[in-house]
């Protein structure tokens, strides 16, 4: 069982843990050194215990307001998921009936022979200025 060495406030503690779980333990160690530096830049020197203690209890503050934040998130995942379900079970919606209008053959052919005049004249104008 591997030995290691951890600093705690400025203080050195021997912890064995398990094969490959160094990582973790320096981890964690490094979690309570920070809150335990904290409380040694506030208060100043104070009992290991009570130092450890502290250190323990603001961690585990934390630890609990993430916990409860993690909850909310989750609630609002499953009321947004339970949502998307109902949408997505809803049935699909009527098609919209859009109406276009037909323009008869007698408007375009009148519509054809108008422009067809119009280009004429223009022609025919076009013609005399040139002159």
């Amino acid at each position: 069982m591997p030995e290691l060495t951890i600093q705690i406030g400025g203080r050195g503690f021997e912890v064995s843990c398990q094969e490959g779980e160094e990582v973790f333990l320096q981890a964690a160690a490094k979690l309570l050194d920070d809150e335990a530096q904290v409380l040694s830049d506030q208060i100043g020197r104070m009992p290991e215990s009570r130092m450890l203690l502290m250190a323990g209890l603001m961690l585990a503050d934390k630890t609990a307001a993430t916990g409860d934040k993690i909850n909310s998130l989750e609630n609002k995942l499953a009321e947004a998921e339970a949502e998307l379900r109902n949408l997505r079970s809803m049935p699909q919606p009527e098609p919209e009936r859009i109406e276009v209008a037909v323009v008869p053959p007698s408007v375009t052919d009148t519509l054809a022979e108008l422009a067809a005049r119009a280009e004429a004249m223009a022609a025919f104008i076009e013609e005399k200025s040139t002159k």
